[in-house]
């Protein structure tokens, strides 16, 4: 794929087999994101959700940074007159507000990561880092706060403390950190993170599609509405799961010491 030369970026988005790939591309400037770069994110991750054939998205950056976060002097004044930056109906990137997707994403992130990009990448499923990948929560530097999902998923992930330690400072932190603090979940040697990444993503779209769908709803379910709402569904939802297509092929191929072909019904 080809690098934008665009002032305004782009969103790169491209299925090869089962995995949809969702590029970052602006590289001449961090990645830093514009109007146009937000509303295309958006309508990348509405086609992920609508292809029937993508069981599984990955996230990354063209270039060497995955984002600097947005480019304020020409998002900003839209942000004072209230815009809503995404199209009507689209899928939310951020996992914020409906309509929201139903299927995994991978994300790579490597070089800059700040601001709108850790809220991506924590919006993610799973997330790799290339080892030298820096991080700052930044927006009190700039006199607004984090919208993305940082103020909810900082405090999830790292708890209340460690979450005002870098929400309230905006200091930088390294990729050790953001293991530590569970916002990442492996690291990587530099230039390795796309394809770690997408070799993860490729081992979950291997699995049966609408028992990966099912296992991650009802883990969502959990975090934001506690035990209850996670076990609510779940015998309902196993009862379907056993009569599918999917459960038959995986009791066959057991049987049978071969690897499964699930295709998601």
């Amino acid at each position: 794929m080809t690098t934008s030369g665009d002032s305004e970026g782009r969103i790169s988005s491209e299925r090869r087999g089962h995995l949809f790939h969702i590029g970052i591309d602006r590289p001449t400037k961090l990645n830093g994101f514009t109007p146009a770069m937000l509303s295309g994110l958006a309508e990348a991750y509405t086609a992920f959700e609508n292809d029937a054939e993508a069981r599984v998205a990955l996230v990354f950056a063209h270039g060497d940074n995955f984002t600097a976060g947005l480019d304020l002097p020409k998002v900003a004044p839209l942000m004072r007159q209230g815009v809503d930056l995404f199209p009507p109906g689209s899928i939310d990137p951020f996992d914020l507000r409906p309509p929201l997707r139903t299927k995994p994403v991978v994300a790579a992130v490597r070089g800059i990561c700040f601001t709108l990009g850790i809220e991506l990448m924590l919006a993610a499923d799973i997330v790799v880092a290339a080892r030298s990948t820096r991080f700052s929560q930044l927006e009190v530097k700039r006199g607004v706060i984090a919208t993305g999902g940082a103020t909810l998923r900082f405090v999830e992930r790292a708890g209340f403390g460690n979450a005002m330690h870098l929400l309230l400072t905006g200091d930088e932190f390294d990729s050790q950190t953001a293991v530590r603090l569970g916002f990442v979940q492996e690291v990587v040697d530099d230039g390795d993170d796309i394809a770690r990444a997408a070799a993860l993503a490729e081992t979950i779209a291997a699995q049966a599609p609408l028992a990966v769908k099912a296992m991650r709803a009802a883990s969502k379910a959990y975090v934001e509405g506690g035990v209850l709402a996670g076990l609510r569904d779940m015998a309902s939802v196993q009862q379907a799961l056993a009569q599918s297509e999917d459960a038959a092929e995986g009791v066959a191929a057991f049987k049978e010491k071969r690897d499964p072909v699930f295709k998601g019904r």
